[in-house]
């Protein structure tokens, strides 16, 4: 059975992001509100599809409607589940935070995940908010001159920094509940636009992370790091940022190509647990 299309936006007073409601997940979705969904996630980035109940079949149902299965390469799956990963933190988890740094989701691979959804199981009381960067924003706010300069430049995007064997989430990493695998794999490089098209929109993003950008191709890496140092700052201006406070049963869907995002803290005693899927680009239709 189908479920009726109901697309209720409510869109955030922030530079992207609208809340869904009237939609029921749990339930196949027919084409007319699968493309309801697109269009509006296209147009805001960021959507939260909030009240809903979903269990891990509905997530992966879910995904399918916006492209195929994208990979994980640094995480375990849930058993049975192998497209589907845990973000997890104990109450009493003393680790680092996970992923508190911008980033764009494995933008290291040579085909990055087009979308991420991550839906709050367990959630706490206070804090836990995921911050999202417009990259759209911040391009168009760069000068002539910066723009100039970046338009035939390639960021030079690798995992070492996080889930290389000397990482953040390598060997030394101890207590984390969430099921991360370090490999020398991580050390590997991709080339990526910094000024970079978006396959459906059009729209220019600036594409480049702390948490993933280590380089700019053809640049000496001191003045490549100065570079990206300076274009960190910018993308994360507050006038760029929306930040989603959660709530159990939200469904988040972001776009990994023209937003960073980066989690916060400010739970410590509280059990938090979302489950994840990345998505891949959909082909023609």
């Amino acid at each position: 059975m189908e479920t009726t299309m109901t697309l209720n936006l409510t869109v955030q007073d922030a530079p992207c992001g609208a809340l869904v409601q009237g939609l029921n997940l749990s339930q196949p979705l027919g084409a007319a509100a699968s493309q309801a969904i697109r269009e509006a996630w296209l147009k805001h980035q960021v959507l939260a599809f909030v009240d809903q109940s979903m269990s891990l079949d509905d997530l992966e149902r879910f995904a399918l409607t916006i492209g195929p299965y994208g990979v994980d390469p640094y995480f375990e799956s849930v058993s049975g589940h192998p497209h589907v990963a845990q973000v997890k933190r104990e109450a009493d988890e003393t680790s680092t935070l996970f992923a508190d740094n911008f980033h764009s989701d494995w933008s290291f691979l040579a085909s990055p995940p087009a979308a991420t959804l991550l839906y709050g199981d367990v959630i706490p009381p206070v804090g836990g908010d995921t911050l999202f960067a417009n990259q759209y924003h911040a391009w168009d706010a760069l000068s002539p001159a910066m723009k100039v300069l970046l338009l035939d430049k390639q960021g030079v995007h690798s995992a070492r920094r996080g889930y290389a064997k000397t990482g953040r989430y390598g060997e030394q990493d101890k207590g984390r509940s969430m099921a991360i695998r370090y490999d020398d794999s991580a050390l590997a490089t991709q080339l990526h636009p910094i000024a970079r098209r978006h396959p459906e929109t059009g729209r220019t993003a600036l594409f480049v992370s702390p948490g993933y950008t280590i380089g700019i191709d053809g640049l000496p890496d001191d003045e490549a790091q100065a570079l990206l140092r300076e274009l960190f700052q910018h993308q994360a201006r507050p006038e760029f940022v929306y930040a989603h406070r959660w709530q159990a049963g939200t469904l988040l869907l972001w776009d990994n190509r023209c937003l960073v995002h980066a989690a916060t803290g400010g739970y410590d005693g509280h059990r938090r647990l979302l489950h994840r899927i990345t998505v891949g680009e959909r082909g023609p239709r």
